[in-house]
């Protein structure tokens, strides 16, 4: 049982519009907001989807490098790029997100139908997208939304050996129509099949919309640690809609406190992760 919780935040997304949604951070400015207020609560990892001048998700080269550069600047915490980006970017543009030069960047690890869209993950391009986050020291973490994807990341490992650190980190996405249902049961499913991969595997989980709670107490329950952000619901309780990441990363570390096991500091999350310490 891990005695301390990773609490990864997620602010944006590329799925809410922020003519639905005024809170989303869609600017620098708001993002970098969002990063400060979540980091003093307890985050310690960011894992950063970014909008245009017009609120729209991008993957434009320099808005990623200033984006990489500001939370440097401003935060402690470890920066995840995402590199699903929305459904519908080239893998090459997605491959290009690793030239910003993160400390971590996801991996999701098969194709999922992803509501009315794919989410497309072809074998070559997450070998592609594995290798190269090895040879430039950026830490992944690998995106499993249905079980299928722990046996194609055992599969990847044992191909091409460990990532970038050494330490296998895998997110649980649960709650997404066409992948794993959003609930404790789902989740222990696959945290059994942990056991296939390299000791030491650490996992977090996230449950989208309503099943956001269900999967943060399950995940806590069984050693597991925490990613929470309006990515992933914008909704607080029936009726309420979310004011505003840190109210998300508020509730996560209240649960993880009473389940006495605290949120990890930056300096605890890179040691875990096997993300190199800060050096400014």
């Amino acid at each position: 049982m891990t005695t301390g919780t990773l609490i990864t935040v997620a602010p944006t997304g590329a799925e809410s519009a922020k003519v639905e949604v005024p809170a989303l951070p869609v600017t620098l400015d708001e993002l970098l907001l969002t990063a400060k207020e979540c980091e003093a609560l307890g985050a310690s990892v960011v894992h950063v989807h970014i909008r245009d001048a017009a609120a729209q998700p991008t993957l434009d080269q320099r808005r990623l490098r200033e984006t990489v550069a500001a939370l440097r600047e401003s935060t402690d915490l470890v920066v995840q790029l995402s590199s699903g980006g929305a459904v519908s970017d080239p893998e090459a543009d997605r491959l290009a997100v690793l030239d910003a030069a993160p400390d971590m960047a996801s991996c999701t690890m098969g194709t999922v139908n992803f509501g009315t869209d794919v989410f497309l993950n072809r074998w070559e391009f997450i070998v592609e997208l594995h290798t190269r986050m090895q040879e430039r020291g950026i830490v992944p973490e690998y995106e499993i939304f249905d079980l299928g994807h722990l046996t194609s990341l055992q599969r990847l490992l044992g191909t091409y050996g460990l990532p970038a650190g050494g330490h296998v980190h895998v997110d649980f996405v649960l709650g997404v129509p066409g992948g794993m249902p959003g609930t404790p049961a789902a989740l222990v499913a696959a945290e059994q099949m942990l056991r296939d991969l390299p000791t030491g595997t650490t996992f977090s989980a996230t449950g989208v919309g309503r099943s956001t709670i269900p999967v943060l107490l399950a995940s806590l329950s069984a050693g597991g640690h925490l990613r929470v952000g309006m990515e992933d619901t914008v909704t607080y309780a029936k009726g309420q809609p979310v004011e505003s990441n840190m109210q998300l990363v508020a509730r996560a570390v209240g649960f993880a406190q009473l389940a006495q096991r605290p949120p990890l500091t930056t300096v605890e999350a890179r040691e875990l992760l096997g993300v190199p310490a800060l050096r400014r």
